[in-house]
């Protein structure tokens, strides 16, 4: 497990876009989001909307409060790593300004 102070008995685990949206809509902001980006393909190898969708979700659509927003990238994949954390931060200090 990626944080080892934990259990997954800590964690609500969704892994697709649809399940994360739905989560939320049916159960708010949890107090912590790990972000993976990589969440595989479809029966017909099809790339599914990845992690980096669900953080432009949470900014652009979800309509939430966001600036007291705790999470952490998990993601192996470097790029879209920095893609999350640099969209959700960068977001999160402009709500913060003003």
């Amino acid at each position: 497990m990626v944080y080892h102070d934990l259990t997954n008995n800590d964690f609500v685990v969704v892994r697709s876009y649809e399940a994360f949206i739905s989560f939320i809509k049916q159960n708010g902001l949890p107090a912590f989001i790990s972000f993976d980006n990589d969440l595989g393909e479809d029966e017909n190898g099809t790339v599914l909307p990845d992690g980096y969708a669900t953080a432009k979700w949470l900014v652009y659509e979800s309509g939430l409060d966001l600036k007291e927003l705790n999470f952490k990238v998990h993601s192996a994949n470097p790029v879209a790593s920095v893609q999350i954390l640099s969209l959700l931060d960068n977001y999160i200090s402009f709500l913060k300004k003003g």
